[in-house]
């Protein structure tokens, strides 16, 4: 008997912080493609943007906890041991150094992402080395995008891959799915302002914000505790 095909979701991100917009492209695009893992990977340094306010510690334990209600999500920290740039490219590199093949292979973002993608290293060749999955963002909707990106558009689908064309290449799947109207800047800035985030990050995620005083700005002498999420960190490290 033939074993089904494997089927990796990637979501990479500064998540500074991981918030519902992201939860939700991943869902979506797990529940479109029958994905059998899904891996989600906070940058070291992030190429394309300006650097994380919170430290990786931080980062890292959000998104230990943002998946913990997720039975086939997996915290990585492929990209945090490594102190240089977190370019995709690498890291699918390093999930095919694992064995996977590129059409194993699923890497997740939104349309707004992907609006960016001809700056990226090592396009166009990036795109042979893992499906892409462009989910619809507010504002950014996947309908159209084949006219406004018409280099690609041959490569661009609809729907499921289908399992017979496992050996074929790489894709760019369409999802258009409703995911929060939430970034992680207006999350900074609201926690800043001293406004409630409920609703737009996980609730654990908010709990450890608020504990840890993230985002705040700190008196003088005292700033956030990096502690319970150098724990997180070491409980998890290497599960990916």
């Amino acid at each position: 008997m033939t074993a089904p095909p494997r089927r990796i979701g990637i979501l990479g991100g500064t998540f500074d912080p991981i918030h519902c917009g992201h939860v939700d492209l991943a869902v979506a695009a797990g529940a479109a493609l029958n994905l059998t893992r899904t891996h989600v990977i906070a940058a070291s340094i992030p190429p394309h943007r300006a650097q994380p306010v919170a430290s990786a510690y931080h980062r890292f334990a959000m998104v230990a906890m943002a998946v913990a209600e997720q039975p086939t999500w997996r915290a990585s920290d492929l990209e945090l041991r490594f102190l240089t740039p977190s370019y995709t490219s690498t890291t699918l590199q390093r999930f095919r150094s694992r064995g996977y093949a590129a059409t194993e292979l699923f890497f997740m973002l939104g349309a707004d992402a992907f609006a960016e993608i001809e700056s990226w290293r090592d396009y166009p060749a990036l795109l042979k080395a893992s499906h892409f999955v462009v989910v619809s963002r507010p504002g950014y909707p996947v309908d159209g995008i084949d006219r406004r990106m018409p280099a690609l558009a041959t490569r661009m689908v609809r729907g499921a891959p289908d399992d017979t064309q496992a050996g074929g290449e790489p894709m760019i799947f369409l999802i258009d799915a409703p995911t929060a109207d939430v970034s992680s800047t207006a999350i900074r800035k609201k926690v800043a302002a001293r406004e409630s985030i409920a609703g737009l990050v996980p609730a654990a995620v908010q709990q450890h914000i608020e504990q840890h005083g993230l985002y705040t700005l700190m008196p003088p002498g005292r700033r956030a505790s990096d502690a319970s999420a150098s724990t997180w960190a070491g409980r998890l490290h290497g599960k990916d």
